[in-house]
């Protein structure tokens, strides 16, 4: 080790040695300066000196550049190239990236599962609804691969505080104006650990514009849960901000929470629910769907096979069928030209070729070009007349091409304005003889495509001859 450091050293001297040349072009100073304030802020390069040619050529200067440059997996040089410059440049999270947040010690976490958040104020940029559909979401994210649960408090104090705020905002770490630094948090812990800030001063959206709450909030909340940043760049927790869709944590990011907090443990305790009646005047589909002649529908861990010739469904358990499939089915539909049945369960996809699951699933929804805010198909339905399958999520559904595999522009549009005489919501959804048929609760609508309404209304299970 001691040889290893020897040659460290002789090579900041020699690279300090090619630095020694004075720069005084305002360019050049522009671009130590941004050097000199970032280092400072992410690698704990100490202040002194600031701005002369030998702070610049120092070991300690040249010595952050190559920590930086090693940490995102740029040429290690020592030297303020393009690629350096660049990076520095870029939008980005507000937290460290060495020394686990400075003086905080390593591995900190809520010893509570059960971890309380408020928001403190809301950004104009936003509605009020998105604002708080983009927090829980990005905190849905980390309960979905952890035992943590997390409660909204409307008052008083929570373990995460949320607030949007400018420049110096009451904790003695500034924003710094537009761009630059986006959010920091603070890791697990009393007072202001766990707390969350967002610079009022970008401009927040629910898309691709600007910066998406969405993704910052997720990151931010992997610090307030204590995580550091990742050197991967394809992880979330990577410290500069990119947007993409998609699910949004790699491999990188679950290993890193779960060795916190461990995996999502089924609860093997709770009591398994009974098999659903079929008359019961209250009956809700989980999900509908053709399989090859047949009409299968989804309730609890159960499903009905329908078959044109025989009287009564059969019900049967879905694990004994297919065991690869989750306890509880949220939409599924028949592609009928490719022998295929897509069945949805949160964020999750999976492919039946008749009783057999499909090679390569399951899949994340938001692979089929959903946004990633959708946590939830509610159904799914092809129309054979257009080619497209219709994907329903709350009040809004999509119009998915599965000639191209694209998802139609023009959409997310609202349930409520395209079918009308329907419910806002849809639990399940199927196509027979020219018809849609709607589930929602325990009231099926019968809707005409071609005519756009509603030809009748009945209760779900009379599909179940009750």
């Amino acid at each position: 080790q001691d040889k290893m450091e020897i040659t460290g050293l002789l090579l900041l001297v020699v690279v300090a040695q090619s630095f020694a040349m004075p720069l005084s072009s305002p360019e050049e100073t522009d671009k130590w300066l941004l050097a000199e304030k970032y280092l400072r802020k992410f690698y704990h390069l100490q202040a002194g000196l600031q701005g002369t040619s030998t702070h610049r050529s120092s070991d300690a200067m040249q010595a952050k550049i190559r920590e930086m440059q090693s940490f995102f997996n740029l040429q290690v040089t020592g030297s303020l190239d393009a690629n350096t410059l660049e990076l520095m440049s870029m939008a980005r999270c507000g937290v460290p990236d060495v020394g686990e947040y400075n003086h905080f010690p390593r591995h900190l976490k809520w010893q509570n599962t059960n971890v309380t958040f408020r928001i403190v104020n809301y950004t104009p940029d936003l509605k009020k609804a998105d604002v708080d559909r983009a927090i829980r979401n990005a905190f849905n994210i980390w309960a979905d691969v952890t035992p943590l649960t997390f409660k909204k408090l409307h008052e008083g104090k929570a373990d995460i505080m949320i607030a949007f705020g400018t420049k110096e905002h009451g904790d003695f770490n500034p924003f710094d104006g537009p761009d630059g630094l986006l959010a920091h948090a603070y890791p697990p812990g009393r007072d202001i650990g766990g707390d969350t800030h967002f610079d009022e001063d970008e401009h927040w959206s629910k898309d691709s514009d600007a910066y998406n709450l969405f993704l910052v909030a997720t990151h931010e909340f992997g610090h307030a849960l204590g995580l550091s940043h990742s050197s991967d760049p394809g992880a979330l927790m990577y410290p500069v901000y990119s947007y993409s869709e998609g699910y949004p944590l790699s491999e990188d990011d679950i290993t890193g929470i779960q060795a916190l907090y461990g995996q999502k443990a089924a609860n093997k305790f709770s009591p398994k629910p009974d098999a659903p009646n079929k008359c019961d005047p209250m009956l809700s589909f989980d999900a509908v769907t053709e399989l090859r002649g047949e009409t299968i529908i989804f309730k609890d861990r159960f499903y009905w096979r329908l078959h044109p010739q025989f009287a009564e469904p059969e019900q049967t358990l879905i694990k004994s069928t297919w065991p690869s499939l989750p306890n509880k089915v949220d939409a599924a539909y028949e592609y009928p030209e490719k022998d295929m049945v897509f069945i949805f369960s949160g964020i999750r996809m999976w492919a039946l070729n008749g009783y057999n699951l499909v090679e390569g699933y399951p899949k994340y929804i938001h692979k089929l070009g959903l946004p990633k805010t959708v946590r939830t198909v509610d159904a799914a339905v092809y129309i054979p007349d257009t080619g497209k399958t219709l994907l329903f999520s709350e009040e809004q559904f999509w119009s998915y091409d599965e000639k191209t595999n694209t998802m139609d522009s023009g959409f997310p549009r609202s349930i409520e304005m395209d079918f009308p005489g329907m419910a806002d919501e849809v639990d399940a959804a199927l196509y027979k003889h020219g018809y849609l048929h709607f589930f929602h609760e325990h009231t099926q609508f019968e809707y005409s495509y071609s005519a756009r309404k509603v030809i009748q209304i009945v209760r779900t299970n009379s599909f179940l001859n009750c």
